[in-house]
């Protein structure tokens, strides 16, 4: 099998397959290869599979890094990683007083029982094409095909998605080619078409890219 054209059921995004992949996109786009040149590669960013993952997927929605990294912070205090039982035992009130909102209490308490009732499972989900996870993850309330793609990105290290929802991406993409306004979702769809089969990683480095560019504003 060629490293340029993985199997995103076989391969997972380690240190050598980020390399192998920013190669390879570095190829096709110049601008790529103008930041990779620049600043590196991004570290092997991820996360542990499983409840924990979603989870804190779950907290980002929509909010700032800081105020999700604030929660996030508290729920670590009580424990890390964070388990279905104990959110249940902790109920929505007191994940309200975490900073959850109305809302992602109730998805976070309603997943932790799916999970706990075997009405669904992170090592099924594993087992899936990105196609086929991606649909049984977003049976669940609470997440969206956004937050199945960074599951499957992040905690499952698969080498091809590409979540065109995601500001970040959209943000990266934007300075790196210098547009004045952001891409719609379809221009970003056809976009992500040139960056296969290692859309993941174009996405980590667009991450990458912006944060940064941030980081020096």
């Amino acid at each position: 099998m060629s490293p340029a054209y993985p199997d995103s059921m076989l391969v997972k995004i380690t240190k050598l397959t980020l390399f192998q992949g920013a190669q390879e996109l570095c190829k096709r786009d110049e601008d790529l290869a103008r930041i990779v040149n620049k600043i590196g590669l991004p570290s092997l960013r991820s996360r542990a599979p499983g409840y924990n993952a979603i989870l804190r997927i779950i907290i980002g929605q929509q909010i700032s890094t800081s105020a999700a990294n604030a929660i996030s912070e508290r729920l670590t205090a009580i424990q890390n990683p964070m388990t279905c039982k104990t959110v249940l035992k902790l109920g929505p009130d007191r994940l309200r007083s975490l900073g959850f909102s109305a809302p992602k209490a109730k998805y976070a308490m309603g997943i932790a029982e799916a999970i706990e009732n075997d009405e669904f499972s992170f090592r099924r989900v594993a087992k899936m094409t990105d196609h086929a996870a991606i649909k049984e993850m977003i049976k669940l309330k609470g997440i969206g095909r956004w937050s199945a793609e960074v599951y499957l990105l992040l905690a499952l290290r698969r080498p091809d998605l590409w979540p065109v929802d995601d500001l970040g991406i959209i943000k990266g993409y934007t300075h790196l080619k210098g547009l004045k306004k952001y891409p719609d979702r379809k221009k970003m769809i056809l976009i992500g078409e040139a960056w296969k089969p290692w859309r993941s990683v174009a996405a980590r480095l667009l991450w990458h890219h912006i944060n940064s560019v941030e980081r020096k504003n």
